[in-house]
């Protein structure tokens, strides 16, 4: 039975020895029970131990790379067997081919742990998005997801082209001249992307704040690769391309702490002083006493003598930044000034013009009619009540 075996294992296939296939055979089966070994590490020791501490980064990690790590030992078994076997180099070159097929199995076992590593970055990316206000980081998360994982695979494609024997320099330059060709026909779509990236990192706006880029006025609802969704107080929607807003100026509505009421009230030129010092003083303490008047900052001052009226600028801020709340706090406002005024025996000026005809009593006007004339404001001309003297008109 000695002697079988021993004429067994001293034949020979393609010029190797059945010994050595007997060897490398042993191998792998060693290489498949360490492999089984260590993933009974990994479920039974490594990860109770991982589980103990605090942060779930180490969890992630020995996830991502628990199955490259076993097809490792795999890897090493064919090594090793392949140094049994001593393939032959003729007629075929067996030998160099085995080493550039190792070698393409180590750059996807490598690839492997990196793709599944990006979850791991993906994960620390997300805790760093949730301590932030704004929502449109939590849609850079996807795109920096995708572009990890596609650069891995892509420098794994060039790795494992290497490795096959052909050369990556020619494809890099094809790849050169391709990637310029399709940047200079996609340079809007190109400007667009980075246009959201600059959006997402610098925060001008958050979804559902009301901005105002251009001649365009609404709320945002969306924040795309491409383009922003704006919805506007007629509720049309409007996509915005992101290189045309990050290239204007943005005026957020939403981020006020207060809004502004800025008011010019004109009365007429027969009011006195005293009655301009009274009202400039009754407003200021009304103002003073409004609840929805923040109480910061607040002016009330007799300002101009214009045209046609007295001014007094009434300068305060809301407490509140709600459109409607603003409006009703600034109706109460100026019904409030028109009390007032009504009280003090002051009215609200309008635009006027004051006509004077001066004439002599010779020159065929009568001294009445001048003084008809005189002061006579140029809205009651025509009215019934006024009656055109004939020598004024032929005058």
């Amino acid at each position: 039975m000695i002697e079988s075996l021993e004429n067994l294992f001293s034949g020979a296939f393609m010029g190797i020895g059945l010994g050595r296939f007997a060897a490398a055979f042993l191998v792998l089966v060693i290489a498949l029970v360490l492999k089984k070994i260590l993933a009974h590490l990994f479920t039974r020791v490594v990860f109770p131990l991982a589980a103990k501490t605090e942060t779930g980064y180490d969890d992630q990690l020995l996830t991502a790379i628990r199955k490259p790590a076993e097809f490792l030992i795999v890897i090493v078994g064919l090594f090793v067997a392949q140094q049994v076997l001593q393939l032959p180099t003729e007629p075929v070159d067996l030998r160099r081919f085995s080493s550039a097929m190792l070698k393409v199995l180590v750059t996807f076992d490598v690839a492997w742990a990196l793709f599944n590593m990006v979850s791991l970055v993906e994960t620390w990316l997300g805790k760093w998005v949730s301590r932030t206000e704004s929502t449109l980081d939590d849609h850079l998360l996807p795109f920096v997801r995708k572009s990890l994982r596609a650069f891995v695979i892509f420098i794994a494609a060039l790795l494992t082209i290497q490795n096959l024997g052909y050369s990556i320099s020619g494809l890099l330059a094809s790849l050169g001249i391709g990637g310029l060709a399709v940047a200079l026909a996609a340079k809007d779509t190109l400007a667009n992307v980075f246009g959201s990236l600059m959006i997402i990192l610098d925060r001008p706006f958050h979804i559902g704040d009301w901005i105002k880029t251009g001649d365009m006025e609404g709320t945002v609802e969306e924040v795309g690769f491409r383009s922003t969704k704006i919805r506007t107080f007629a509720k049309t929607l409007i996509s915005v391309p992101n290189s045309t807003i990050t290239n204007q100026s943005i005026d957020n509505f939403s981020r006020m702490p207060k809004r502004r009421i800025k008011l010019t009230v004109g009365v007429t030129y027969e009011t006195t002083g005293e009655q301009m010092r009274l009202a400039v003083s009754e407003i200021r303490a009304m103002l003073k006493e409004h609840p929805a008047i923040d109480q910061e900052f607040m002016l009330v001052h007799f300002t101009d003598f214009a045209s046609s009226s007295l001014d007094i600028l009434v300068y305060c801020f809301t407490r509140t930044t709600v459109w409607g709340e603003y409006l009703e706090a600034r109706e109460d406002v100026c019904l409030r000034i028109m009390e007032i005024l009504e009280r003090l025996g002051m009215e609200i000026a309008f635009p006027s013009r004051s006509v004077y005809l001066r004439g002599k009593e010779e020159d065929g006007l009568p001294a009445e009619a001048q003084a008809r004339f005189s002061g006579m404001d140029i809205d009651r001309l025509g009215r019934p009540e006024f009656q055109t003297p004939p020598a004024a008109a032929e005058g």
